[in-house]
């Protein structure tokens, strides 16, 4: 599990002291302090300027060939026998040609050993088997992993923990099983699973054992809030939610398993094994993402089930991650009311077996008739709103006509130069990346040191600069978000964008990624001088990165130039036809002066592919917050004025309730933003 911590604190979670440590005892089984991870690592790290060229399974498969080693191919990693593994500790020296312990996945290259536990990159595994005999290995071992610096609050942890049939009040230990849904969950369940409750915190403590159950890594906790009649659950791990790769249950699991059902819960993962007797284990990110680094502990298995909830986004979550696992041997159990969480299927006595045998495969032919399709069709059906896609909880009025966020969709953006396409845009994907949607940005204009600085003063909604005391707060709450960044900058290839786009698909699963802007990678296109012919090439190029990948994509692009008394249409965008065409959603920032209204901005949806709706709402600069808003619902109707004599002008605001100095700076377009002035017309 190869992960690269940069910067920020792990997650703390502070207990009042009371005595001393009491010391690592009560772990099951006599378990001890496994030894740490060993990582191998380059001396120096790639030059970010310099393009990295893709791993594919045919390039290690050649490498392989040529230096003798040999290698088996599975679902999603190629195994080979171990160059961490000294022969002098093997009982039989046959056993470095046949014991193949590391994995390799096809896809990005990484390795994990599962008997050293050795892990590292591609180019960590070639330096490890070229330098073999003159001790460049030695010097690529890293001495300490770094969830070892949390090992002491884990143990602080768990030791103040205790198993929930051990509390002394029966009234407690009802209370508890009626908060987290355990009233159907055996004692022998919970201590098979090690699960334990933490009474200060009101939490369930989920451990996370090494794969050989030599030790104790990490800790999930799970605490129920109540509110009024109604329990809300909140998750916190340590280490950090980026570096906990547990797969809960994993060391219940035999070798001779050959099937597994994944679930997104812990409590689901008590419930099935009850009932089915099946092995099952829990994804450390519920449905947000698998880790390319768990794929290895997962080969073994011929069948792979996700149950993983009861609403469409699980569902699409279980189809995403059937693709890394190979779609063949994964089977699906499609949400309904018959069909709930595992939990909620156990207390309620519906028959856990029956449900999975009736899991759908996930793989299909080519061609698929309604027959295959006519339930994907009546879950639409049932479960409108979730359908309609994700919605937005900054923008009403955007929901109100696109409905929502959708996967595989396409989005076009355009707006005036020096607008705040940029600003909005980013507000716009941090609404949703704040509410769990993986999001990858491509800012080939903007640096990303002053995209983020943008967006995470739009996530505290404030000015950090003027409260630095409480960056730290701030930072690391923006950091546990699922945003990533592309390090490209300035003009750049379509080819190595889309490589870029596809590792991120299958490492972080994005299922949302924004280009700013398009004119950036027309430069390197060398498909014809006719650079309308360039433009539709891209444009169809992201079309079809959404469709195959199930990821919206958002482009931005600028205008071309238009009068200042004109208004900007879809028919406005650069290039020929085939952007709009190809779009799914139009949106237009439109600079215009309004009647009434303090703001002289508004978002115009020329299109929505959806449902056919569209129409304008007001939007409202805050220069504090960098922020986008819309008017209240009691602002009188939205209205424009054309002159067509000259640019639009603005009617004064003297004697009209909310015609404040600020205001009138921020209607006067005097309020910093993202995008770029205009500097091929003198400023008026």
């Amino acid at each position: 599990m190869w992960v690269l911590l940069r910067g920020g604190n792990p997650l703390r979670i502070l207990l009042p002291q009371r005595g001393e440590w009491m010391g690592r005892r009560g772990l099951p089984r006599g378990l001890a302090p496994g030894p740490p991870r060993r990582r191998y690592r380059k001396e120096a790290l790639p030059d970010l300027e310099m393009p990295v060229l893709p791993v594919t399974a045919t390039k290690i498969r050649q490498y392989l060939r040529e230096h003798g080693i040999p290698f088996q191919d599975g679902h999603s990693c190629l195994r080979t026998p171990s160059p961490f593994v000294e022969p002098s500790k093997l009982k039989d020296q046959t056993a470095v040609t046949t014991s193949f312990s590391l994995y390799i996945d096809k896809t990005t290259g990484c390795f994990l050993c599962m008997t050293s536990l050795a892990e590292g990159s591609w180019e960590d595994f070639q330096a490890s088997v070229e330098g073999e005999g003159d001790g460049a290995s030695e010097g690529l071992l890293l001495s300490k992993a770094p969830e070892v610096e949390d090992s002491e609050e884990v143990w602080r942890i768990w030791n103040r923990s205790v198993p929930l049939w051990e509390l002394p009040d029966p009234e407690e230990v009802q209370l508890a099983n009626t908060m987290f849904g355990l009233t159907k969950i055996t004692d022998d369940t919970l201590k098979r699973f090690s699960v334990r409750y933490l009474r200060p915190a009101r939490s369930l403590v989920f451990p996370w054992f090494s794969p050989r159950g030599s030790g104790l890594r990490g800790l999930k906790l799970l605490e129920a809030k109540c509110w009024g009649d109604r329990v809300s659950y909140e998750e916190s791990t340590i280490p950090q939610p980026s570096a906990y790769h547990n797969l809960f249950g994993l060391p219940l699991i035999s070798r001779r398993d050959a099937e597994v059902v994944l679930t997104s819960r812990e409590l689901d993962s008590l419930a099935l094994n009850q009932s089915t007797g099946l092995p099952t284990l829990t994804l450390p990110q519920g449905t947000s993402c698998l880790p390319p680094a768990l794929l290895p502990y997962l080969e073994q298995f011929r069948r792979i089930i996700f149950w993983l909830g009861d609403d469409l986004r699980s569902w699409e979550a279980a189809k995403l991650f059937a693709r890394k696992l190979n779609p063949k041997r994964c089977s699906l159990v499609r949400p309904g009311d018959q069909q709930p969480h595992p939990l909620e299927a156990l207390n309620r006595g519906l028959n856990l077996s029956r449900i999975i045998r009736t899991a759908l495969p996930a793989w299909h032919k080519s061609i698929v008739s309604f027959r295959q399709l006519r339930e994907e069709v009546l879950g639409e059906l049932s479960n409108v709103e979730q359908a309609a896609g994700l919605r937005w909880s900054r923008f009403p009025d955007l929901n109100r006509i696109l409905k929502g966020h959708r996967k595989g969709e396409l989005t076009v953006f355009t707006g005036p130069t020096g607008s705040g396409k940029t600003t909005f845009i980013s507000e716009y994907a941090l609404d949703l990346c704040s509410q769990g949607v993986n999001t990858l940005w491509g800012s080939f204009e903007i640096s990303n040191v002053r995209l983020a600085r943008v967006m995470l003063t739009q996530f505290a909604e404030r000015r950090l600069e003027d409260e630095l005391d409480k960056y730290d707060h701030w930072a690391n709450r923006f950091e546990d978000l699922p945003l990533y960044f592309m390090t490209f900058h300035g003009q750049q290839g379509i080819r190595t964008v889309i490589d870029t786009m596809q590792h991120a698909v299958y490492v972080y699963d994005i299922c949302h990624v924004v280009i700013d802007n398009l004119q950036f990678m027309m430069g390197h296109e060398q498909l014809s001088t006719d650079r309308i012919a360039a433009q539709d090439y891209i444009v169809g190029v992201f079309r079809k990165f959404a469709t195959d990948n199930n990821c919206h994509v958002t482009l931005v692009i600028h205008p071309r130039k238009e009068d200042d008394d004109k208004e900007l249409q879809t028919a406005s965008i650069f290039g020929s036809a085939k952007a709009s065409q190809e779009a799914d959603n139009v949106l237009i920032l439109q600079d215009r002066k309004l009647v009434t209204g303090p703001g002289k901005r508004y978002l115009q949806v020329s299109k929505n592919r959806f449902d056919g709706d569209v129409g304008v709402f007001p939007l409202e600069f805050n220069k504090s917050s960098l922020t986008f808003s819309t008017p209240p619902k009691n602002k009188t109707r939205l209205k424009k004025i054309k002159d067509e004599a000259g640019p639009v002008a603005k009617k004064p605001s003297s004697g009209k309730k909310g015609a404040t100095p600020q205001n009138s700076e921020i209607c006067s377009g005097k309020a910093p933003i993202l995008d770029q002035p205009d500097t091929s017309k003198p400023s008026k």
